[in-house]
């Protein structure tokens, strides 16, 4: 199935509004490039492939049925992904296929009375092999037609439709390949280039190539420094923001993701709540209360999604409260969502570990000492508990107190401004004359 590519000249028009396809802030409307974006790799897909993998490998299979809906996993989870990446989907990708019956462990169950539930074949996958041949083949005859009687702006949307196909029916290095194909042609304006890496870059992450996609971002980011509209900014700041999400940058990803709550239209990777997710999520660590306040609690466009995911507006609204018991058990009903989001599940630990500091450090900046006790019925955990994570985080640097356990009370220790920012450069400046050490050393050799 063809994409229609606009023959219009890059200039930077205003967006029209229309009506969103997805849920999401009626003040955002997706721009005319956005809307024209390539449907494939499609990152929906990506989402239900991580969830059927953390199904699959155990992560979320304990999750009574009602958990599992919230967090986008169906009871016919598994035989949609097949229907898409199969021959009855508009996907048909064999390479892909055979990499999900392995890692998932599909059998060929002939026998089965539901269709969708069917594994294809070897021979169903050297079958639909060859159809993409000859459908790749018919592309290509349509880029040499159009080198011979037609201008560059047919050859480019030709070659787009041939790169576009590759993202959708064919392996990952030849997806890649066919886009090279593309940026080598001449007379190519800056925003075309923009548009065709920037879909590399979601082929590169949808199979998971965090090193290919870095390498990628740095190419668009230097094209949008020489030009580039304001809509292909705004949009490579979301592709920036979760190549560092990914990276766990989560600082620098934060507050590109808080600058694009009021512009967001980049549909071609999240949707409009999974961004929202991602913005709260990360803001929450490194925000001031006032500006997690007016940003994130009080964003109109936050609000507007509130109710499609209350386990995160808990969490940020129990912390901002001081209602530490309702914030602990926010964190509980956060977590199987971190687990089933691909762009959160590799530093679920993470996250989990700095919501808890964030927690306790709020919490003891308001006492100069407080009893375990107490700290452990404002929290609704247990003192053994409270003691044993409240130690590791102090034995870490990430809380400034120390327990007096003989007494059982937990007592802050808040050195001024300037005396942290003379521990800090103390501290940095070992590690510096460290590293110079070593390298010294590695210089003799």
């Amino acid at each position: 199935m063809k994409e229609e590519e606009s023959t219009e000249m890059d200039v930077d028009t205003p967006p029209t509004k229309t009506t969103p396809k997805v849920k999401q802030n009626i003040n955002v409307t997706p721009s005319a490039s956005g809307d024209n974006a390539s449907k494939y790799p499609d990152m929906k897909l990506a989402q239900s492939i991580h969830r059927l993998t953390m199904m699959t490998g155990g992560s979320l299979a304990k999750l009574s049925s009602e958990d599992a809906t919230s967090v986008g996993i169906s009871s016919n989870l598994r035989s949609s992904v097949m229907k898409e990446v199969g021959g009855t989907g508009e996907m048909e990708n064999p390479f892909l296929y055979r990499h999900l019956k392995s890692t998932l462990s599909w059998e060929e169950n002939e026998n089965s009375t539901v269709e969708e539930e069917r594994c294809l074949s070897e021979e169903d996958l050297v079958a639909m092999e060859e159809r993409n041949k000859e459908a790749m083949k018919k592309l290509e005859d349509v880029v040499n037609e159009s080198k011979e009687n037609a201008g560059d702006m047919e050859v480019l949307d030709a070659r787009f439709e041939v790169a576009r196909f590759a993202a959708k029916s064919l392996s990952k290095d030849e997806a890649l390949e066919a886009y090279g194909s593309l940026l080598e042609l001449p007379k190519l304006s800056s925003g075309k280039k923009m548009d065709a890496l920037m879909e590399c870059s979601r082929v590169a992450s949808f199979y998971g190539d965090s090193k290919r996609n870095g390498e990628l971002m740095d190419k668009i980011s230097k094209l949008a420094e020489d030009g580039g509209d304001w809509d292909r900014r705004n949009r490579l700041k979301i592709y920036k923001a979760l190549t560092k999400f990914l990276a766990r940058d989560i600082k620098s990803s934060a507050s590109l993701l808080v600058d694009c709550i009021a512009t967001f239209s980049c549909t071609e990777m999240c949707t409009y709540t999974e961004f929202i997710v991602y913005a709260m999520l990360s803001n929450v660590l490194y925000l001031p209360r006032t500006k997690l306040k007016a940003d994130i609690i009080d964003g109109p466009e936050i609000l507007s999604v509130a109710n499609d995911i209350p386990a995160f507006s808990k969490l940020v609204n129990t912390l901002y409260d001081c209602n530490y018991k309702g914030y602990l058990n926010a964190m509980v009903e956060v977590q199987p969502f971190l687990v089933a989001d691909r762009f959160l599940q590799p530093h679920c630990g993470y996250i989990m570990r700095e919501l808890h500091v964030l927690g306790y450090k709020q919490f003891l900046d308001s006492y100069k000492s407080v009893t375990l006790q107490s700290m452990a019925e404002s929290f609704g955990v247990g003192k053994e508990y409270l003691d044993l994570q409240i130690s590791r985080f102090i034995a870490a640097g990430r809380l400034t107190a120390k327990i007096d356990k003989f007494n059982g009370v937990v007592e802050t220790n808040r050195p001024d401004l300037k005396n942290a920012q003379y521990r800090d450069m103390i501290q940095k400046g070992d590690l510096l004359l460290n590293r110079i050490q070593k390298l010294s050393r590695v210089v003799d050799l």
